[in-house]
């Protein structure tokens, strides 16, 4: 099915992002495409009737996003309630899931907007931070959750349980719960596996454990984490995907379960998942004489 109207989301602190975010309205308008554009872009490109999350997901049927990883971890958080696709084009240098290159967004675009494009539903957490009884924070995220030390010299202490059993207390700098999606993320550099990202499973990956034997754990998908801190000092900090903040005291507990909400990602039809993660990694080529197979 063809698409008639489409919003755009771009990082208003991207050099140039603005204009390529005009520029991309007009291409748009020109090809008969209704355009909406999300608040914050509208401002800073001088354009009035910028739209709320959930204005923009109601009035279209596609989100293009212009900026890297950071900008489409924000979108997905933003419009994880509605059942919209979004699309990514990178503006900077590394990205996976701003899976169009800018020198190819025309192209590419030209497909998607014919109906020629696959989206893939990808799994996210659910996460809320409560204190005695009271829930003081909630989140939900496509990446990752992360619990640090912070700036403290100490190792926390973090009491893990799986389905109301008791699994260990990790005592390390910290702990990652991710999605498939975020595998390439924090987890990445913290030694965690690459899972393919359609797959519906949870990682949880301690950072800098005192116990070696403290490794990488894949749980099944409908896993209830529970993890207590037990660090008595100043405490943790916890972030969503990067971006959003809280600090947790001992004793406070975090819940993280898979979220009934999921990303639809269009994938590029251009290139392929491994093709992008072997550029993205900068893995080798082939051996010297020898014959790429077709589809690699």
């Amino acid at each position: 099915m063809k698409i008639k109207t489409v919003g755009i989301v771009a990082n208003t602190e991207k050099e140039n992002t603005a204009e390529y975010a005009k520029l991309l309205k007009e291409w748009l308008e020109n090809r008969g495409i209704e355009v909406f554009i999300e608040a914050e872009i509208a401002a800073k490109i001088g354009i009035s009737g910028g739209l709320s999350w959930d204005d923009l997901a109601r009035r279209t049927e596609l989100i293009a996003v212009l900026g890297g990883d950071g900008t489409m971890l924000r979108t997905a958080r933003g419009l994880a309630k509605h059942d919209i696709a979004i699309v990514g084009i990178n503006m900077g240098s590394f990205g996976y899931l701003t899976e169009v290159n800018l020198n190819e967004m025309h192209s590419a675009l030209e497909l998607i907007l014919a109906g020629n494009y696959v989206a893939e539903k990808r799994m996210m957490l659910d996460v809320s931070i409560s204190r005695g009884k009271t829930i003081i924070a909630a989140g939900t995220v496509l990446n990752d959750v992360v619990i640090n030390r912070g700036n403290l010299s100490r190792i926390v202490e973090l009491e893990m349980t799986i389905d109301n059993m008791y699994l260990t207390t990790y005592k390390a700098d910290g702990l990652i719960i991710s999605t498939p999606t975020g595998s390439t993320a924090y987890s990445l550099s913290a030694g965690g596996p690459i899972v393919y990202p359609e797959k519906d499973l949870i990682i949880i990956n301690p950072i800098c454990p005192h116990t070696l034997t403290n490794r990488p754990i894949i749980s099944p998908e409908n896993s209830n984490l529970q993890i207590t801190l037990w660090s008595k000092e100043r405490g943790a900090t916890l972030t969503l995907d990067g971006q959003e903040s809280y600090r947790v005291r001992s004793g406070d507990v975090i819940d993280v379960k898979k979220s009934n909400h999921v990303t639809k990602l269009v994938l590029s039809p251009h290139r392929s998942y491994w093709e992008i993660l072997r550029s993205k990694l900068g893995w080798g080529g082939l051996p010297s004489g020898a014959k790429r197979r077709k589809n690699a």
